[in-house]
């Protein structure tokens, strides 16, 4: 049973799951400063690096479904931060767009990556190459 494959310290995807957990855990209290859950984060960055963007450009750019996306956009939409519109050529096309106070709360934002970092206790080098690789593994299973 020791070289056993099914012991939880010879799994590839035990850590990443629990390091996510837990730097999401790290990003809960400055996501509540700015009363953001880390979802809805997500799809507030998309909109501030992109601009206004599909539903389905948003799902696509954070992995997550248009079902999973839907109740998010209601929420913030609710907040105030985002506006909903279906385009005149297509119905079944959403765009979503920052509100003036979905952009403002940008800048309220941009302390969080810096505090993330620093509560993680590692080098700017090992988290560079850390972010690397996990882009690698996305793009790699996103191909399949």
């Amino acid at each position: 049973m020791e070289g056993s494959i099914l012991k939880l310290s010879e799994q590839i995807c035990f850590p990443i799951y629990a390091s996510s957990r837990l730097i999401t855990r790290l990003y809960q209290p400055l996501l509540d400063k700015i009363g953001l859950t880390y979802p809805q984060y997500l799809v507030m960055m998309v909109l501030w690096e992109h601009g206004e963007q599909k539903v389905t450009e948003i799902g696509k750019r954070i992995f997550l479904n248009t079902n999973t996306l839907t109740p998010l956009i209601s929420k913030l939409i609710a907040k105030g931060l985002i506006t909903k519109n279906r385009s005149n050529e297509d119905e079944r096309t959403v765009f979503i767009t920052l509100t003036s106070s979905g952009e403002a709360l940008r800048e309220s934002a941009e302390c969080i990556p810096y505090e993330l970092a620093k509560n993680m206790n590692m080098s700017v080098d090992e988290l560079l190459h850390l972010k690397d690789m996990m882009w690698k593994i996305l793009k790699q299973l996103d191909n399949q």
